[in-house]
């Protein structure tokens, strides 16, 4: 009896010190949503991530040419994962973090299979943009888009991001190119063209921040999908690269766990939603 009641004492010791932690942080958050002042996206910034997005593609030009196609097909029990139906969202080097003069980039990389479906299904979804608030929310609010030439894409998007008590609203216009090798693979380059946070979301002064003039919670967003239909489905996989301001000094202990595992939850969550919306649109069933 003596045992059986430390046993539950620990139990509610451990569960009572996880509730502890998870109020201060999320009181630590909200602190530093409200205090935190407007930070510059310096030139020098845009540089080092301009550089990294450039290795990027020169590292990604032999799948643009159909060649490692699929990231997962070199990971034979990844391939397995995801025939069996798991979702893969993994950084692409140590925890994903590449720190830079003024802000870090976060390089993810995630895959997804959806069975029973043809390539042009997962298109039908992918650019089905004026849908993507239905089939992405509650990230992304609304979106539209604003103009389109054979397969590029100028679309207007309007995200919600939220962790905790902090959370961010910003307008964004991407463009979105889709490159068709053959009829059973295709990929896509999508580029922030512009991101502006949104100040009093929802409210009567509701307002844009200039960008590059914000909190940094957000300043680039890259995204490169690959499409192919194969093994009685198609495999999708992304690789997503942001940009953000830089975690204030003296927080990185308590912010930096919240911050690495941002990326990833948002990239298997948009995997999911793109497997949920194809299959509900081949299906009796809809998305709620």
């Amino acid at each position: 009896m003596v045992a059986q009641a430390t046993h539950w004492k620990e139990i509610f010791l451990s569960e009572r010190a996880g509730i502890i932690r998870t109020t201060i942080l999320a009181v630590v958050l909200l602190v530093c949503a409200k205090a935190a002042h407007a930070i510059e996206l310096r030139a020098e910034t845009i540089d080092a991530f301009d550089r990294f997005v450039a290795a990027v593609e020169t590292r990604l030009e032999p799948c643009f040419k159909g060649q490692h196609f699929i990231w997962s097909d070199d990971f034979p029990a990844v391939r397995q994962q995801l025939l069996n139906g798991a979702v893969i969202a993994q950084p692409l080097e140590g925890n994903g973090i590449i720190p830079l003069k003024g802000g870090l980039v976060q390089d993810w990389r995630g895959a997804v299979f959806v069975p029973h479906v043809t390539l042009q299904d997962v298109l039908s979804v992918a650019q089905d943009f004026d849908h993507h608030h239905v089939f992405y929310k509650p990230d992304v609010e609304s979106a539209s888009i604003e103009s389109r030439h054979g397969e590029e894409f100028l679309v207007f998007m309007r995200i919600v991001k939220a962790k905790f008590m902090l959370s961010d609203v910003l307008n964004t216009e991407q463009t979105i190119q889709f490159i068709r090798l053959d009829p059973q693979r295709v990929y896509s380059r999508a580029h922030s063209k512009r991101i502006n946070e949104v100040a009093a979301p929802g409210r009567s002064g509701e307002h844009e921040l200039p960008a590059g003039q914000d909190r940094g919670l957000l300043w680039r967003l890259y995204g490169y999908w690959f499409y192919e239909e194969r093994d009685g489905g198609v495999y999708v996989t992304c690789e997503s690269i942001t940009l953000t301001g830089d975690i204030p000094f003296g927080m990185g202990a308590l912010l930096g766990p919240v911050i690495h595992d941002l990326p990833g939850e948002a990239l298997r969550k948009s995997l999911e939603q793109t497997r949920r919306a194809v299959l509900a649109q081949n299906s009796s069933f809809k998305p709620n």
